[in-house]
C-alpha cells in the first residue's frame, strides 16, 4: 500500500477491550488500512498526561492491535515513534463511551488522544457517544456516523494540523436529525466534591456531585446535541488570546533587577523613570561605581 494512502492509528480512554472501540476499529479495519494501539485498562478523565516515572509495556493483542499500560496520550506517542512499521497519518481516538462537550474536553483521555496526534503532525478525530434516553450505549448508529466523518476527513485530504472534536447523540439513527458544525459550550460545575468519612474514620473525597449545568448560545456543541444533531468542533492548539495580546504589551512591569528593591507596579515603573530622569548620565556612573 502507497503510503501516502491512509494508515489510520485507532485509540481510546475506555480501554483496548471498550465496545466503541472495537467497533469503530473492526468498521475502520473493512475500509482502510488501520492499527489500534489502546491502554489496557480505563484511563478516562487522564488528560494530557505521559508516563515519565516507569517504562511501558506492549502487548500485542492480536496482528493489528496493541494494548499498553499507559496513558492514551502514551498509546499514540508510541505508536508514532517506533512502534509501528510506519507513521500513521491519521489519529482516531473513540468512540467514547459517554460525551466530551465544552470544557471536557480539556480532562478528557479522548480528546487528549487526538491532541497528541495533531502535536506529532497527523490529521486527528476524537469521536464520543452521548448516553442514550435508558443511560446505555448503542454504538451502531454511532459507527456508521464515525466511518462517514472519517471518509470526509480523508477526502479533505488530511491536513497535518486538523483536528475535529465530534460528538454523537444517543438512540437509534432515526432520531439524529443530522450534521451541525459549532463551537464549544461552557461546562458549570456545582457542588463538584463529596466529603464522607471511611470505615476507619479517615476524610476521603470523591469528585463528583451533581450533574454540570452548560451555557452558551445556539451555535454550542451542547445545543446541538439537545436537538438532536451530531456536534462537529474543529480545535486548535494554540492556545494565544490574540485579542490580549496588544493591551498587554502596554502593562507598567518593573524589570527583573528592580523587583527586590520595593518597587512594585505601576507606582514602581513611575518612580524608576523619574529617578532615571533626574539623574541623567549621573544614573550611569553611580551604577558602575557600584
Amino acid at each position: 500500500m502507497a503510503h501516502d494512502e491512509p494508515y489510520i492509528l485507532i485509540t481510546n480512554d475506555d480501554g483496548i477491550y471498550a465496545p466503541g472501540l472495537q467497533t469503530l476499529a473492526d468498521a475502520l479495519a473493512g475500509r482502510w488500512d488501520t492499527v489500534v494501539v489502546a491502554p489496557d485498562r480505563e484511563q478516562s478523565a487522564s488528560s494530557h498526561s505521559l508516563t515519565l516515572h516507569h517504562p511501558l509495556r506492549v502487548q500485542k493483542v492480536t496482528p493489528d492491535r496493541y494494548s499498553v499500560d499507559g496513558t492514551p496520550t502514551d498509546c499514540v506517542m508510541l505508536g508514532m515513534h517506533g512502534l509501528l512499521p510506519r507513521k500513521p497519518n491519521l489519529v482516531i481516538s473513540g468512540i467514547n463511551q459517554g460525551s466530551n462537550l465544552g470544557d471536557d474536553v480539556i480532562y478528557s483521555g479522548t480528546v487528549a488522544a487526538a491532541v497528541e496526534g495533531t502535536l506529532l503532525g497527523c490529521a486527528a478525530i476524537a469521536i464520543s457517544l452521548v448516553p442514550d434516553a435508558g443511560n446505555g450505549y448503542d454504538f451502531t448508529a454511532a459507527r456508521d456516523i464515525s466511518c462517514e466523518v472519517v471518509a470526509q476527513v480523508i477526502r479533505d485530504g488530511l491536513r497535518p494540523d486538523f483536528l475535529l472534536n465530534v460528538n454523537i447523540p444517543g438512540g437509534p439513527a432515526g432520531n439524529i436529525h443530522g450534521y451541525r458544525v459549532c463551537r464549544l459550550g461552557r461546562r458549570i460545575y456545582r457542588e463538584g466534591i463529596l466529603q464522607d468519612v471511611d470505615p476507619r474514620g479517615k476524610p476521603y473525597y470523591w469528585i463528583g456531585g451533581q450533574d454540570p449545568a452548560w451555557v452558551g448560545g445556539d451555535d454550542t456543541d451542547f445545543q446541538a446535541i439537545e436537538d438532536g444533531y451530531i456536534s462537529l468542533t474543529p480545535l486548535r492548539l494554540d492556545w494565544t488570546r490574540d485579542e490580549e495580546l496588544s493591551a498587554m504589551h502596554d502593562w507598567e512591569l518593573i524589570s527583573p533587577a528592580g523587583c527586590g528593591n520595593g518597587e512594585n507596579g505601576a507606582a514602581g515603573n513611575a518612580a524608576t523613570g523619574e529617578k532615571r530622569a533626574e539623574g541623567g548620565d549621573q544614573t550611569g556612573s553611580e551604577a558602575g561605581s557600584s
